[in-house]
């Protein structure tokens, strides 16, 4: 008896990568699976119906139940016929995995309006637009007497909630987004009988990640290895159990860590009776401790190449940036 028996999933972004894996599981543990996916590249390029179609055929050959759809969760009308097409053949939905994603990284003065756009179309439009049909259906549901435990779980990154990386402005922002709109749609939506968590991967091997800091080929089959998208996908099948009392989190999961987020914070203070005037706050916000984003690169990619120490981080982000204008300024006269 597998721990999503007679559930109806939605995983975006599920044709390849953690999407994929979260997908193959989700079926292996009883529930009929959407797998959606347009088959595009990492940037967004492009599209392969047969991405989605792949994944299913793995399901089905091992005896499970999945069908593909191919909409962008960008596309308003898209994200609601993927809703449509999960309870017309499987009769309802009770779990959405948000996991699509695509990335253009590029220094800020290099980013187009374009490239920032289309990143934020997927990430976080995409997450609401699926949400929002999902949470339409569940509402109707429950209006007409239906009761049954239905979740949500988002997925976001290290990048944009605790490790500040160069060139990611758009990716950062995006998955910052879904954090923020977790806690919110699990505020709102309980009254609907909806949970609302999200998955925080890091140091996962995507086509996301290729080429960041620390990202190894695959180990010796069989064995463990903390990279493969394979391990963020219990968390995400847990979360959307029937029986999981969990809402509104953000976990981080890494190899065979995770933890809770708690978000940002308020930290030290200072305080007055009155109003702050300029000298006041310049002869006193400079005392309190703060949080350097240097230092959290340092102990982001310590474990990487061994940089410790905020000038070679700061040589470091130079290095990043260089070697990204390089390469936009390549693009733009190629």
């Amino acid at each position: 008896m597998g721990a999503l028996d007679g559930r109806v999933a939605l995983i975006t972004g599920a044709g390849r990568g953690i999407g994929r894996a979260e997908a193959l599981l989700f079926a292996a543990e009883g529930a009929s699976v959407v797998v959606n996916d347009p088959g595009v590249a990492a940037d967004g390029s492009g599209g392969d119906d047969g991405v989605a179609a792949a994944v299913v055929a793995e399901i089905t050959a091992r005896g499970g139940s999945a069908v593909a759809g191919t909409d962008s969760v960008a596309d308003w009308d898209g994200a609601r016929r993927l809703v449509e097409l999960a309870v017309e053949t499987f009769g309802d939905l009770h779990v959405v995995v948000n996991n699509a994603a695509i990335e253009r990284n590029a220094p800020l003065v290099a980013m187009t309006e374009a490239g920032f756009d289309d990143v934020l179309a997927v990430k976080a439009k995409g997450t609401f637009a699926v949400s929002h049909w999902a949470a339409r259906h569940w509402r109707s549901r429950f209006e007409a007497g239906a009761r049954a435990d239905r979740a949500i779980v988002n997925t976001a990154s290290g990048s944009g909630l605790l490790n500040p990386l160069p060139t990611q402005t758009s990716y950062a922002a995006g998955n910052a987004a879904v954090a923020a709109m977790t806690v919110v749609a699990a505020l709102e939506l309980r009254r609907y009988g909806v949970r609302v968590n999200c998955v925080s991967p890091s140091m996962v091997r995507t086509r996301l990640t290729a080429g960041v800091p620390g990202i190894q080929e695959p180990g010796t089959p069989g064995g463990f290895d903390p990279q493969d998208p394979a391990t963020v996908a219990p968390l995400a099948a847990y979360l959307a159990t029937a029986g999981c009392p969990l809402t509104g989190q953000v976990l981080s999961v890494r190899g065979g860590s995770v933890a809770v987020n708690h978000g940002w914070s308020r930290g030290a203070r200072a305080e007055q009776d009155g109003p702050w005037d300029v000298a006041g706050l310049a002869g006193t916000l400079p005392g309190l401790p703060v949080d350097d984003p240097f230092d959290k690169l340092a102990q982001a990619l310590g474990g990487a190449f061994g940089i410790t120490d905020r000038d070679q981080v700061l040589r470091l982000v130079d290095d990043t940036l260089d070697r990204s204008l390089d390469e936009a300024h390549t693009r733009s006269h190629g």
